[in-house]
């Protein structure tokens, strides 16, 4: 393992990914804006259908390329990328044109009998040929994983965000008449333009990259799709399960309070505004997350037990570390959070509910990816299709008793249960050693001690909080956590 270049390639995933959050932040304030809250609801329910293509387009395909480059050059087999790439192109081709057809074809119906709003068939035909382009980049980014380069996929990601942005306010600044159905239909325009436009460049990079490299063998497609299908498979189940799941949350709410008014406000302070506030804080795993898959699959390939023991190792004791300080500074700092980025007590309350699990959380999004990386995808994939089954079941049976907490507590249970089936299997395959006292115990200790402190000194209780001294009072905290941790460990 190239420590440095993983560190690099990390390092510039998390920073691209956070600058296109925060910026898609700002953008879609914009579009709000612009077309009006009924525009904004039309295109969402149109993107719930086209997320179903989406899913059936590139299920898979991304993660599959990844693991059988990583592999290939793992046993010293670098001239079968293109034997790879050509099975993956094939494979994307196939199932992107069946959903494009589907979309395209079946775009009235869709609209007419499950959203019940005629308007969403248009921009529906409209986003349908960009799953062909997306299905490809899923192909290209794969492969640019698997011989860590994801400088390529970086550029395409910012590429893309500004293009996107750039064409929907000119698309938005030259429409005379803002109605709903033109609004998400010009929305449409700008996403299917960008996806076009993003292939192009992604493929063109990929023609750089692969200059003056040898081309042999014969598309390997059933070498791809004995990888991909069970993975697309259980992704496909579990779409469905999870579109299930956030039909039945605002139905049990309304059950238990009698209010479709209550039910919604209930289901978006919880599920829209502070677990996307607890998960935020995961964009730095996910990018270190995802390059582990090409690292354990290629020291799998070379048969490096002890590679991928330690690297195993090192990637949960520091994703406990990280998660147990984060979980802390959530909790503390839930209240001047909620009013700060919600203007919401409420929103803060369940930011220290759901603070709690973010340590299991983190780890099984890490746990999950060594999983991948070790062959074991399809294990954790039906792990997750198990997950989303018995969350209905505790939707069902929790909120209708206890309101918007059942969902809370819905969703720490099933944290609880993914991760402790994940770690089992974990560590049947690979011994794993984490150090509880230098990953749990201390962080925890630190960082209460430097949260409560720095709390107390500088944020206003309530809503007399700030911007510039929350920020300011998280930065000491996190300097302060860092240091008392530092003096643990030496005095221990």
């Amino acid at each position: 393992m190239n420590k440095k270049r993983f560190f690099v390639n990390g390092a510039l995933l998390t920073a691209v990914g956070i600058a296109m959050r925060t910026v898609s932040l700002f953008f879609n304030a914009y579009v709000t804006h612009a077309v009006g809250a009924e525009g904004i609801g039309l295109y969402t329910l149109v993107m719930t259908v086209y997320n179903f293509g989406v899913t059936f387009a590139t299920a898979g395909i991304s993660l599959t390329v990844t693991r059988l480059v990583a592999k290939a050059r793992g046993e010293g087999r670098e001239g079968d990328d293109s034997r790879i790439l050509s099975g993956a192109v094939i494979y994307a081709l196939a199932f992107s044109t069946v959903a494009t057809a589907a979309l395209s074809l079946g775009a009235d119906a869709f609209a007419g009998r499950i959203m019940a709003d005629a308007r969403a068939a248009e921009p529906l035909r409209i986003l349908a040929p960009s799953l062909i382009p997306l299905s490809l980049i899923a192909v290209f980014s794969g492969y640019f994983v698997g011989i860590r380069k994801v400088a390529f996929n970086a550029a395409t990601q910012i590429f893309g965000q500004v293009f996107k942005i750039l064409a929907t306010v000119w698309l938005l600044s030259h429409s005379l008449k803002m109605e709903p159905e033109g609004a998400a239909r010009t929305l449409a325009i700008g996403t299917t333009a960008t996806e076009a436009l993003c292939f192009f460049l992604i493929f063109a990079e990929f023609l750089i990259e692969r200059r003056n490299k040898r081309h042999r063998g014969r598309a390997s497609v059933g070498e791809v799709a004995s990888v991909a299908v069970p993975l697309a498979a259980s992704a496909y189940v579990r779409q469905a399960l999870l579109t299930v799941e956030h039909i039945l949350i605002p139905r049990c709410l309304r059950r238990r309070t009698g209010s479709a008014s209550e039910a919604l406000s209930s289901y978006g302070i919880l599920h829209g505004m502070a677990l996307p506030m607890v998960i935020y804080p995961m964009a730095t795993l996910s990018s270190f997350a995802g390059l582990l898959v090409p690292e354990l699959a290629e020291g799998k390939a070379a048969g490096d037990d002890g590679a991928m023991e330690r690297i195993a190792s090192r990637s949960l004791s520091v994703t406990l570390t990280y998660a147990s300080v984060t979980a802390v500074a959530l909790f503390v700092f839930s209240e001047p959070l909620g009013y700060i980025v919600y203007s919401s007590a409420d929103a803060g309350y369940y930011v220290a509910v759901l603070s709690l699990v973010v340590p299991i959380m983190y780890l099984d999004h890490v746990t999950d990816s060594i999983l991948k990386g070790i062959g074991e995808q399809v294990y954790s994939m039906w792990v997750n299709v198990t997950d989303s089954l018995l969350s209905i079941i505790l939707v069902v049976l929790l909120i209708p008793r206890m309101g918007i907490m059942g969902y809370a507590v819905c969703i720490i249970i099933m944290e609880a249960y993914n991760f402790v089936l994940s770690l089992a299997r974990l560590r049947r395959r690979i011994r794993i050693r984490v150090n509880l006292l230098r990953s749990f115990f201390l962080p925890c200790i630190s960082a209460l001690l430097a949260a409560a402190l720095t709390e107390r000194l500088f944020i206003p209780q309530g809503s007399s909080a700030t911007v510039a001294v929350f920020i300011l009072t998280l930065v000491f905290s996190l300097l302060a956590t860092f240091a008392v941790y530092k003096v643990l460990i030496l005095v221990g």
